[in-house]
């Protein structure tokens, strides 16, 4: 008998049509920024692209889902097999976790390589609490509660970027 633990869990495969969560944008705009950027699933892939500007002191874009739960509490990765653009993006998970009323994320990056499809493995030990950029010493992850999964891209770089992702997984 196959259990999560013994298998791994797919959080999101975006070349199975359902139930696939809801992806949005949340670009630096929030803070005077330019930079944009959005989801859009085409060919079962998610593709996070846009333009990252420092106008306005700017310089980020980032992509969030919603409408699922997950509880990677049996696991002890993330697996996410992705095509980038050279840049390092960051995963980001959400839950009920608050700090001054808004969500805190729990994110690490990842390296892409340009053009290439690699699989880049995170440990969710590694996944720090962060809030509008800035680390913060807590609360931890609740690894049974998470509420949302994120992609940033804020490296300072202006300019076109693309990040490709065909599934995310606990191992």
């Amino acid at each position: 008998m196959n259990t999560k633990a013994d298998c791994g869990y797919t959080l999101v495969d975006f070349s199975v049509t359902s139930p696939a969560p809801e992806w949005y944008a949340f670009n630096d705009g929030v803070m005077g920024g330019e930079s944009r950027g959005g989801p859009a699933i085409v060919a079962g892939q998610l593709v996070f692209s846009g333009q990252i500007s420092l106008e306005n002191n700017g310089g980020f874009s980032s992509v969030k889902s919603s409408g699922h739960q997950f509880d990677v509490s049996a696991f002890h990765s993330l697996r996410l097999r992705v095509k980038g653009d050279g840049r390092r993006y960051q995963l980001r998970l959400y839950t009920d976790a608050r700090f001054d009323q808004s969500p805190i994320a729990y994110t690490a990056e990842f390296p892409t390589l340009a053009g290439e499809w690699t699989e880049s493995v995170i440990a969710i030990s590694q996944l720090s609490p962060r809030f509008r950029g800035r680390a913060l010493s807590g609360p931890p992850l609740d690894v049974e509660r998470v509420e949302a999964i994120g992609l940033l891209l804020g490296d300072k770089r202006a300019g076109e970027f693309e990040l490709r992702v065909e599934w995310i997984r606990a191992e």
